[in-house]
């Protein structure tokens, strides 16, 4: 519940500017030149802080040197707690854990597919936008047409009549993910999201980790079936995909702690898992 409330506030908070639906304007004062942690479309009527993907692809598009301070803040960022704010603060990460509760068939994402995110963060955030002078992933991105793209079309008549192909490209992607959202565990941050990707880089060193006690862990896989990202904590407790969530941690074996934390009867985590246990993948 505690997760949930935050991913709540920080979607009304940094869309918070009211005036910007009503006077149907897009806030560009001081605040804008701030990124929040998570992704969070610039052109939203609301939007108070700019996304630090749109950012990052700004300048790969005007040919100017990779910002300092946004690298730094998601490295600084990342450095302490990982993956957290994909856990608890984003609010496309929480679109994506109500469609799974609705009811349906219930699959797998294909492990070859999850590799696919970092190709999206190499090529369509800063290759092809450099070469074609276009902010690629900012116009496909389905966070964007959910809270910038559709608001507009229902606030401003002008808009709708302007609507082009690309709108209904977009619709189409936010669609794709909605569905797969009701039928897998959070694909679109397994398997496209680029601000993931970069936080997922921090994973095996930040400073606080998730910890195991392998001596008391039964390998139950509860922990997968708690996790929104499918992971079996037990087997790398520095998963690249781990969003930091602490579902996991309602098991007591499992704990979030900070790598100077010693946790008594710690055992490799390469051990192998009993016959039957299902293997993460």
């Amino acid at each position: 519940m505690k997760r949930r409330l935050f991913q709540i506030l920080v979607a009304f908070g940094q869309n918070g500017f009211l005036l910007g639906f009503m006077n149907k304007a897009i806030y560009q004062g001081s605040l804008k030149e701030y990124c929040t942690p998570t992704l969070n479309c610039y052109a939203c009527p609301g939007a108070i802080f700019a996304c630090p993907i749109g950012t990052l692809q700004h300048f790969a598009v005007v040919g100017g040197a990779i910002p300092a301070y946004v690298m730094g803040y998601l490295a600084a960022i990342g450095a302490v707690v990982g993956r957290m704010c994909c856990g608890w603060l984003c609010p496309f990460g929480f679109f994506q854990d109500l469609m799974y509760k609705v009811r349906s068939v219930k699959i797998a994402i294909p492990k070859a597919l999850i590799y696919a995110k970092y190709l999206i963060l190499a090529g369509l955030v800063f290759t092809v936008s450099a070469i074609t002078q276009e902010p690629w992933f900012s116009k496909l991105c389905p966070d964007g047409i959910l809270i910038a793209g559709i608001p507009w079309s229902l606030l401003d008549e002008s808009i709708r009549a302007m609507l082009v192909k690309m709108f209904w490209i977009k619709l189409a992607i936010l669609s794709l993910f909605a569905v797969w959202s009701a039928a897998a565990k959070r694909p679109f941050c397994r398997t496209a999201c680029a601000l993931g990707t970069i936080f997922s880089f921090f994973n095996s060193f930040s400073v606080y980790q998730m910890r195991v006690d392998h001596r008391s862990c039964t390998r139950c896989d509860r922990c997968r079936e708690n996790c929104p990202m499918d992971i079996s904590i037990w087997q790398n407790e520095r998963s690249v995909d781990c969003i930091r969530c602490l579902e996991c941690t309602a098991c007591p074996v499992v704990s979030y702690k900070t790598v100077f934390e010693n946790l008594p009867g710690a055992a490799p985590a390469e051990l192998p898992a009993p016959a039957g246990v299902r293997v993460a993948s």
